[in-house]
């Protein structure tokens, strides 16, 4: 059996990587320089295979202000002139920022976390919606979304071989030489007691309400999920 400090890490890193991979995406594709007057201009102009929903639509869907999105766009248009991202582009900027691991297959579950209508594209809209709640939205919010990327088959629960995919998805993007000592069953273990605390009536199902009242008992993961508010 593992320590609680053990499986209480698991918990964090869970949580902590769902919000820095966005963080990834949005260092790949969005911070640059505020000052260039002409990304208003090219949010409006440009012609693309999608072109975006107006900026005040996404203002008040958003977080984010209208400089902000702006910003957001220009990064994306720069790498994903199509205006849409498809998977491969999600496995090839995981594959960039995770050299030592296989960050294909959580890249795989975190692209069909942000792609909501499984159209097989994220459209910019997706790309910030996401964003807007991992960034700055409430901690209901941020603990919905993360559900859902649990939720891997979409029938809104979450069962241990689910929790047990993600988290080995998780173990492999980041590789032998972030977690030298671990054993080929170390997930397996780390996830039965993580399952076993977030189960409460023990029915072998997480529900959303089980998973978010586990998440809010622990300070961990509360602190996490503050860490990046102010990140724009």
């Amino acid at each position: 059996m593992w320590a609680d400090g053990e499986s209480e890490g698991l918990q964090t890193l869970g949580i902590v990587v769902v919000v820095c991979s966005s963080l990834k995406l949005l260092h790949y594709l969005g911070l640059i320089d505020l000052s260039d007057d002409k990304i208003e201009d090219e949010l409006e102009m440009t012609m693309v295979c999608h072109r975006p929903e107006g900026l005040e639509q996404l203002e008040a869907q958003t977080n984010f202000t209208k400089r902000e999105l702006q910003v957001l766009y220009r990064g994306f248009k720069n790498e994903c002139p199509s205006g849409v991202v498809n998977e491969d582009t999600f496995k090839q900027i995981y594959a960039q920022f995770f050299p030592h691991g296989d960050a294909s297959t959580y890249a795989h579950y975190l692209f069909n976390a942000f792609d909501t209508t499984q159209t097989g594209s994220v459209k910019f809209e997706d790309f910030v919606t996401a964003l807007s709640i991992l960034l700055r939205g409430t901690v209901h919010e941020k603990l919905r979304w993360t559900f859902n990327l649990y939720d891997i088959n979409k029938d809104g629960y979450i069962n241990k071989e689910e929790m047990m995919d993600i988290v080995k998805a998780i173990y492999d993007m980041m590789g032998k030489y972030t977690y030298p000592v671990l054993k080929e069953d170390t997930p397996r273990q780390h996830v039965d007691v993580f399952f076993q605390k977030m189960d409460k009536n023990k029915d072998g199902i997480v529900t959303l309400d089980e998973f978010l009242e586990s998440c809010q008992e622990d300070d961990n993961i509360m602190r996490s999920l503050q860490l990046f508010q102010n990140v724009m």
